[in-house]
């Protein structure tokens, strides 16, 4: 129910024990096609693309966890970003927040500028030009917060505010993927749309790839969910469940994420070969107080830049033993890598190109002085 705690949610939520059976946990239905009772008279399932129920429980359960009335699952993140484009005409102009990740820079500037859609890359946090980025054409604003890889923060409220206030209405989807809906609701803060690379933290152990949609609008879903079965980039019944067991801990996996991630964050804001460490709920961050009145926790992701630029970043990022080289995020276990040469290189040579010297980490859920330990030997190697 709506009424019950987030931690009983992801739980419960888009779950009940299935009613064939009793089965407390949902089950995989592996089939690809459902035997009709007649022609066109089934149980709600015809084809495996069009909707399978464990699919359909993982479709509840997020739109559960963000406060949402509807959602959508997707075969990945670029999936349902990709569908979500799919909405709009050529002509459309879409805002899009300054610091994304690389590879929605990638569909969106290579892919569909050719079919005549128009992007315009904004701060986030300047609100004039903001309004100012605003024209006639103006469809949707897509942002992330915290954004990816340099953790920077959007006034969800504030910035639903102005863009409504617009003549054109336009839509606000947000990329929820860092914070997760455990940490902020973007539905209740005015936004259109959250979008998920449940791939991460909602999975959490790094072992299935899936996106998702959460929203309120039923025209739009309607829309959306026309796509999701005529374009058929829908994850399989097996990703759906490891999703939905992911879920079941990502409390209290973000919790320890978050603590691990602020201890870290102080030990390379203390290193003399740090020049810059961005993390939402430390000190330094400049939008600190926003981080802590729009989000539960800081998260588990940590960037930072080396004084020694790209060369001293490489050995960082090779030098580590339990941090893996990696790209993704999210799991329980420790990633660490160069966005510039790995996650981001799209933005090369662009407004959004990201720098060479700068380090992202994904901060598991291991022992933390193991973590700082192994940050402090590979930094002792830069």
């Amino acid at each position: 129910m709506p009424e019950d705690h987030f931690e009983t949610l992801a739980i419960h939520a888009g779950q009940p024990p299935d009613p064939e059976t009793g089965a407390v946990m949902t089950p995989i239905y592996q089939t690809s096609t459902y035997a009709q009772e007649g022609v066109g008279k089934h149980k709600g399932y015809e084809y495996a693309r069009t909707g399978n129920p464990t699919r359909t429980a993982l479709q509840n359960a997020i739109a559960a966890l963000e406060s949402g009335k509807h959602g959508l699952a997707f075969a990945s993140g670029m999936a349902a970003t990709d569908t979500i484009i799919r909405t709009f005409n050529p002509g459309d102009h879409i805002l899009v927040g300054g610091d994304v990740y690389g590879g929605t820079f990638r569909l969106f500037d290579k892919e569909y500028r050719r079919f005549g859609l128009e992007f315009r890359y904004v701060n986030v946090a300047d609100l004039d030009a903001l309004k100012g980025a605003l024209t006639a054409k103006t469809r949707m604003f897509w942002l992330e917060t915290p954004t990816n890889p340099h953790l920077g923060l959007a006034d969800l409220a504030t910035i639903a505010k102005t863009v409504k206030a617009h003549p054109t209405n336009a839509l606000i989807a947000v990329d929820n993927t860092f914070a997760t809906p455990y940490l902020q609701q973007p539905l209740k803060l005015g936004a259109d749309v959250v979008v998920h690379s449940a791939t991460k933290y909602l999975g959490g152990h790094s072992d299935a790839v899936l996106g998702l949609i959460a929203l309120n609008d039923d025209k739009l879903y309607e829309r959306l969910l026309f796509l999701q079965n005529a374009a058929g980039a829908v994850p399989g019944p097996m990703d759906c469940f490891l999703i939905l067991r992911g879920i079941k801990t990502l409390h209290l996996r973000m919790d320890r994420h978050a603590q691990n991630a602020a201890a870290v964050s102080e030990f390379l804001a203390a290193h003399p070969k740090v020049s810059k460490v961005y993390y939402p709920f430390h000190s330094s961050h400049p939008q600190r107080e926003l981080a802590q009145r729009q989000m539960r926790n800081g998260g588990g992701m940590v960037s930072f830049e080396l004084k020694g630029g790209e060369a001293a970043a490489r050995k960082v990022a090779e030098g580590t033993r339990i941090f893996a080289l990696a790209e993704s995020l999210g799991g329980v276990e420790s990633l660490i890598e160069l966005p510039a040469a790995m996650t981001h290189l799209s933005t090369a040579g662009s407004p959004l190109e990201v720098s060479p010297g700068l380090v992202r980490l994904s901060v598991g859920v291991e022992h933390v002085d193991d973590l700082v330990a192994d940050l402090d030997a590979a930094l002792k190697k830069a």
